[in-house]
């Protein structure tokens, strides 16, 4: 899963939760909560392997690091928020909540690339 996961990551750029969360909850069996604790945890190592390829590619670096920055602290108080948040969902409502973000975003990206 977690080749699987860094794998699509890479190279869709997807975030290892479109990808670690699904295959967590369905394949092994995990609960909801717990998959959606081991994708943030999982996602830092990803991102700082996919960060020196991106950034170093031949021709002018792809990351803009004053965008980065902005959304960084925006995630960072997201995801503090949501795990918050998390503690007061019960699970069925969540697994619920999860499917249809990603159906929505499985959807624009076949009807709007």
């Amino acid at each position: 899963m977690g080749l699987l996961g860094g794998l699509l990551g890479g190279l869709l750029g997807v975030g290892g939760g479109f990808v670690l969360i699904p295959l967590q909850v369905l394949w092994a069996g995990t609960p909801q909560r717990h998959a959606n604790a081991n994708s943030l945890v999982a996602i830092i190592p990803i991102a700082l392997a996919a960060l020196p390829i991106y950034y170093f590619r031949k021709g002018s670096p792809q990351v803009d690091f004053h965008a980065a920055l902005f959304l960084v602290i925006g995630s960072v108080v997201g995801a503090y928020a949501g795990a918050r948040l998390l503690k007061r969902i019960p699970e069925r409502e969540l697994k619920v909540l999860v499917a249809v973000v990603l159906g929505v975003l499985g959807l624009k990206e076949l009807l709007f690339p």
